[in-house]
């Protein structure tokens, strides 16, 4: 392989000595005189973006050393993460300061979808390091939201030396910051008829926790209760976006050789959501889609208070619970609340253990988004948020977390399905220059500032969430198909 311009001096920069990661490694024969400046750790779903992941992984191995750069569909992230700190421990104790000082100045590449991206974030979450590595996201996915909002771009990136070069340069050159980490539990009981299991495990996302189902013996479980739990770093949302979703991700498990495009990707999307009527006038649609007739919500606006029903609006047949200012491929359904407003709502902010909830009635509604200053219908402010589910015209609803959908029954007598989110805790993530994300303490960053003008118009289990492991969650069984991450 030719040099690139930037030459081996430059990429030495990001290169880990093989013995500083591998037991049973020595430093012998290696050049170690010098700690790398922005030492990284490289994490890649091969099958993300087409050949897309695939070709990145190989330019990645051919830039630095193999032993830095890992297909997560390989070896799992948390695997690897164990390993090597393990080794770091081991190279601490034995007074190597090269070490050390790879060790505190690590940085963390994922590329894959968001997906991919919340796997990293939850492994590194879970492992509660002393200093944990942040981590930088590549576009590699269809919505990109979580690389979006830190800047790091929403199209599939090049995957030649010198477009990798130009990433690793921008790594180099990020800033970090923190943001929140979100558990989800959900509880539906078991039904009457006999043991028969109302979801099959594998239509939930890997990001709820179906490949591990809470035991008889856990804390966390209920009698006559299934109970999952997870994780999100985004959002939450459920409806008729999430249905949508559902419909773009069966027909890409499907027909895969259909989507090896990211364009084609979101025409396909769009297609399917006129095909399921989504952008039907709002008076010709089904009310029994309207949230409010199957399901309440509840909210906890600060920690310590108490629940209180939220309202819904008639017609809101889609609710999202949002943590970053990036949903379905870089909107922001929030937007910036005009000054006078801001007695009541504030500006998001990725770090204040807060959610923004926003409705749509429909897909044109949701079309307000494209024009400046847009932003659904703004519902709450939450530090914690309760769906109780109940019978009504429809027997099942779509809900999707970071992108990742599945089909949610519904009761079918008076059971209730609960859904419940609370704040968990944070992780480290880099930002570039681009960053849309707003950080509470540090307001001035990056694109914070936006212009103020006024609005377009609008129309119980606290410690069982610090047990929560975001890893376990994560992390997928070796018989599940990885590319529904991308």
């Amino acid at each position: 392989m030719a040099k690139s311009s930037s030459g081996s001096e430059f990429l030495n920069g990001f290169k880990i000595p093989k013995y500083v990661l591998e037991s049973n490694s020595k430093s012998d024969g290696e050049n170690v005189s010098d700690v790398p400046e922005c030492p990284v750790l490289v994490f890649i779903n091969s099958k993300s973006g087409g050949q897309l992941g695939g070709n990145l992984l190989v330019t990645y191995r051919q830039l630095l050393n193999d032993c830095q750069v890992f297909d997560v569909g390989e070896e799992a992230p948390d695997n690897v993460l164990r390993r090597i700190y393990v080794n770091l421990g081991t190279h601490k104790r034995n007074g190597d300061e090269f070490a050390i000082k790879i060790q505190e100045k690590l940085r963390i590449i994922v590329a894959g979808g968001d997906g991919t991206a919340g796997w990293l974030l939850g492994v590194v979450s879970d492992l509660k390091l002393a200093h944990p590595p942040p981590i930088a996201t590549v576009p590699l996915g269809t919505g990109n939201n979580l690389p979006f909002a830190f800047g790091w771009g929403k199209k599939n990136p090049g995957t030649d030396p010198r477009a990798v070069e130009l990433f690793l340069r921008q790594v180099k050159g990020a800033k970090e910051m923190k943001i929140d980490s979100w558990h989800l539990l959900m509880r539906m009981k078991i039904p009457k008829g006999g043991p028969l299991d109302p979801i099959a495990p594998l239509e939930l996302p890997h990001s709820l926790h179906s490949f591990g189902r809470v035991s008889e013996t856990n804390e966390l479980n209920m009698d006559g209760f299934h109970t999952f739990r997870g994780g999100f770093w985004n959002y939450f949302s459920m409806g008729m976006d999430a249905e949508v979703s559902y419909a773009f991700h069966s027909e890409r498990k499907l027909h895969p050789e259909k989507f090896k495009n990211q364009l084609v990707n979101q025409s396909t999307y769009a297609k399917l959501g006129c095909s399921q009527g989504w952008f039907s006038p709002s008076l010709s649609q089904n009310s029994a889609r309207n949230i409010a007739q199957f399901a309440k919500v509840m909210i906890m606006k600060n920690r310590g208070d108490q629940w209180e029903e939220l309202f819904l609006p008639p017609g809101i047949k889609s609710i999202v619970c949002l943590n970053l200012p990036s949903f379905s491929g870089g909107f922001n359904p929030w937007g910036t609340p005009s000054r006078w407003k801001r007695n009541q709502f504030t500006p998001p902010f990725v770090d204040d253990g807060h959610l923004e909830v926003v409705g749509f009635t429909s897909a044109w509604h949701g079309l307000v988004l494209l024009a400046p200053k847009g932003h659904g219908t703004r519902l709450a402010q939450a530090h914690r948020i309760k769906f109780l589910f109940h019978k009504g015209a429809i027997d099942q609803t779509y809900m999707r977390i970071d992108g990742e959908p599945w089909k949610q029954p519904l009761p079918s007598d008076d059971d209730t399905v609960m859904v419940e989110i609370s704040h968990l805790g944070q992780v480290n993530i880099l930002a570039t220059n681009e960053c849309r994300a707003k950080s509470m303490h540090n307001p001035l960053t990056p694109r914070a500032q936006e212009d103020e003008g006024v609005d377009s118009d609008e129309e119980t289990l606290e410690e069982e969430f610090r047990k929560f492991g975001a890893a376990d969650t994560f992390k997928l069984p070796e018989e599940i198909d990885i590319s529904h991450l991308s």
